[in-house]
């Protein structure tokens, strides 16, 4: 007996019992998209996590971007926010030593005392590369899901107000079950 007709039983069998566990057809099991956790709050891998996710989303993918830790500082509004309850004294240094949006964030390598972020910059302008700012805004635009870890938010005294428009906010449960409905999860 050769190995083509030995397996050939073999497969006719395993063939059977697959159809007979196999889902309803009305159950879908296609899963498709994109979810990102972004821990990071460097520019430069902020910035890959951006231009990522608006390709995606302009491939009429679903994407949803799950910020956590450093990377909160991304949803941060620029300038100082009042916010209705006072913060703790720690709280208060987190926040004084934490970037205030995209406009202050820092490369991860060559930072150079600033210089290397402003000439990073200053390459994407001329290169006509949108910044970080325009790239948030094009991937709200295309409905990319922001999720604000709330975990992260309380241990480091970031309030709601201090915190961009149109953000969905949620725990590492809001996250797990994006990535659940995904065809592709990034961590960055």
């Amino acid at each position: 007996m050769t190995s083509a007709t030995m397996s050939a039983p073999i497969s006719h069998e395993l063939h059977a019992k697959a159809e007979a566990m196999s889902l309803p057809a009305e159950e879908p099991t296609h899963v498709e998209g994109l979810s990102m956790v972004v821990f990071s709050g460097d520019l430069d891998k902020v910035l890959a996590a951006f231009i990522i996710a608006n390709g995606a989303a302009a491939m009429d993918l679903p994407v949803s971007m799950f910020f956590t830790f450093w990377g909160l500082n991304v949803l941060r509004r620029g300038g100082h926010i009042k916010v209705a309850k006072k913060k703790t004294t720690m709280e208060s240094m987190f926040g004084a030593m934490m970037p205030n949006g995209p406009a202050g964030l820092q490369l991860s390598k060559l930072k150079m005392g600033g210089l290397g972020t402003r000439l990073i910059k200053r390459e994407m302008a001329k290169k006509h590369v949108d910044d970080l700012a325009h790239l948030i805004r094009s991937a709200q635009e295309q409905g990319v899901r922001f999720i604000a870890c709330t975990m992260s938010m309380d241990l480091m005294g970031i309030r709601k107000e201090e915190l961009i428009d149109g953000l969905t906010f949620g725990n590492v449960g809001s996250f797990i079950d994006a990535a659940d409905r995904s065809r592709m999860t990034l961590f960055i």
